[in-house]
């Protein structure tokens, strides 16, 4: 039992890793925009000149808490090892990296390969129990109330947000990001349920309630 919450724990870790990397040196380095409570902290950013570090924190803080109850003790450390571990690696990347991965002329590339990779960094994190914020709980929580699978509720709220986004996006990055979404979209959903998401969502959520 415990060598199997050491995997858990080790590939929410190793999620983490990939979905920093790739959205460091895909996204963000060939200016693709961002959904979530990450989006909605970049619209803050712009709009009140508050810091992401900030106001990332003051929405998951919430979430995470008031989900105690509903998913789990479990899966609320499993979401803040993933939650700190995302941080840690971004910071260092950011900080110490001078790696950079210019898809600026191939950004059809960079949509599709951005988007798979941070759907496998999604998938490993929530299949094993985890995430890396509020809005990856509130996804959760929204797909075990409802016959939707957690790629498209990401999806949708990531467009809504997107939609939002639009006064410092221009319709060049908009259009690219929505495919990098969709293919998330799509890589999550295979990674998290399998090969049949609509037969397995409601049994998968539940997943997360169960036997700490």
């Amino acid at each position: 039992m415990k060598t199997f919450k050491c995997q858990e724990i080790g590939v929410i870790i190793l999620g983490s890793f990939v979905l920093a990397a790739s959205i460091f040196y895909i996204q963000a380095q060939n200016n693709l925009a961002e959904g979530g409570f990450l989006g909605i902290a970049l619209i803050l950013k712009n709009l009140f000149h508050i810091s992401p570090s900030i106001t990332t924190i003051l929405l998951d803080i919430p979430i995470i808490i008031a989900s105690w109850k509903v998913l789990g003790s479990k899966m609320v450390v499993h979401t803040l090892i993933g939650s700190v571990s995302f941080s840690i690696f971004y910071t260092l990347l950011e900080t110490y990296s001078t790696f950079t991965v210019d898809l600026s002329d191939f950004m059809l590339l960079a949509s599709v390969l951005g988007g798979a990779l941070v759907g496998v960094g999604l998938g490993m994190i929530l299949k094993f129990g985890g995430a890396t914020g509020g809005d990856d709980v509130l996804t959760i929580l929204i797909s075990k109330k409802s016959k939707f699978t957690v790629g498209q509720i990401y999806f949708v709220f990531d467009v809504i947000v997107l939609a939002l986004s639009l006064f410092y996006l221009n319709w060049h990055q908009l259009a690219y990001t929505m495919l990098s979404l969709a293919v998330c979209s799509k890589v999550l959903d295979f990674i998290y349920y399998g090969k049949q998401p609509e037969k397995t969502s409601i049994k998968l959520a539940k997943k997360h309630v169960a036997a700490e």
